[in-house]
């Protein structure tokens, strides 16, 4: 079976290489179609091809808004030519459709299609996003949804048919566990003593890292890191933060990541709201203890033993589960054998494959 992975504006490369690398150990001819990364290095093709076929004159600038305008610019051409070279496929499967309205008129006809939705809704929905997006989900023979929450949002709230939409996992980044340029942590934060809190990824207003800053208040030795690429306005964050709160506001490339989870004592998501989370699985990988607010995705591995959860938006619920977990040894190894019995059971990329792989055969059939 010759399958294609789309993802136009690499917005997420790593589930992209799990994914395809796993489909293809299922047994299916795979190619992963996307654009350049811009923020850094990619995982390395394992098993698959990769074309990059998508705004190839996007500028390489840190305006993120330059970089929009140029992909939107290019994205009707791009995807009509695509759309000339899919039938190559027996099954096409996109990710991350950025016009959801327009994408609907132009995806491939002559295959079965299926989109994985990793967001159900556009967190803030623009006039005619949720009309576009569900018209989206009305041009697909399959919707994927990592979760259960996910699930019943499609169904429930969207009226998507129950028979339409898969339920498969998103499986844990264990590749960033084994990589042979792994590097040391900077200096400044190798030299920390003592426990260590860890509040890892893109910093968004809906993850809540404000209620997190206010809940660390009465925190005793420990120490919190908070650290990723901000995508939000961080002056009032990291303007008076609490004390023992450490900052690294940058991309932290792959090499660079498995040092910070690696020293982590606790992994905490204090998000207000999400589907899933790309570091809950980085943090299953990693088997460490993870510390998450009872919100999406996040239920499900609340439900296995793998994330100790609290209410979101409620820093005193929080404030008093990190005091309970950073002074209990066996609760945090608990949590931790919970997470590493997730990663090599449900979450296994190997697992995902076998049921991606399945279910396009059902499509073809």
């Amino acid at each position: 079976m010759r399958a294609h992975v789309v993802d136009p504006s690499a917005f997420a490369p790593p589930y992209d290489h799990a994914l395809c690398a796993a489909v293809a150990r299922a047994g299916a001819d795979v190619e992963l179609i996307t654009s350049t990364f811009a923020y850094g290095p990619v995982p390395a093709v394992e098993g698959y091809t990769r074309r990059e076929s998508f705004y190839s004159w996007t500028p390489r600038t840190d305006v993120h808004r330059v970089r929009t305008l140029a992909k939107l610019a290019q994205h009707v051409p791009d995807m009509l030519r695509y759309r000339a070279c899919a039938s190559k496929a027996d099954v096409v499967h996109f990710q991350w459709l950025p016009v959801d309205a327009l994408d609907a008129q132009l995806l491939p006809s002559s295959q079965p299609k299926l989109l994985t939705a990793h967001e159900i809704l556009p967190r803030h929905p623009k006039p005619g996003q949720r009309w576009g997006r569900r018209r989206l989900y009305d041009r697909v023979n399959a919707v994927v949804t990592h979760t259960s929450h996910g699930r019943s949002r499609l169904v429930d709230e969207l009226g998507v048919p129950a028979e339409k939409v898969e339920l498969i996992p998103h499986g844990v980044f264990d590749y960033l566990t084994n990589q042979p340029d792994e590097q040391p942590l900077p200096a400044d934060l190798a030299a920390v003593e003592g426990p260590v809190v860890l509040c890892f990824g893109v910093w968004r207003p809906y993850h809540g890292i404000d209620v997190l800053l206010e809940a660390w208040n009465g925190i005793e030795n420990a120490e919190l890191w908070v650290a990723g690429l901000p995508r939000m306005p961080t002056a009032e964050l990291t303007a008076n933060p609490p004390a023992r709160t450490r900052f690294v506001p940058r991309f932290i490339t792959d090499a660079e990541l498995p040092a910070f989870f690696r020293r982590a004592d606790l992994i905490v998501l204090p998000y207000r709201a999400i589907e899933a989370s790309g570091v809950l699985y980085t943090a299953l990988a990693f088997g460490k203890p993870i510390l998450a607010t009872d919100v999406g995705g996040f239920r499900d591995v609340g439900a296995i033993g793998a994330a100790h959860l609290v209410p979101p938006s409620d820093p005193d619920a929080l404030r008093a589960a990190l005091r309970e977990l950073l002074q209990d040894d066996d609760l945090r190894e608990r949590y931790a054998a919970g997470a590493r019995a997730a990663a090599a059971g449900p979450y296994s990329w190997d697992v995902i494959g076998r049921q991606t792989l399945a279910l396009y055969e059902r499509l073809l059939a």
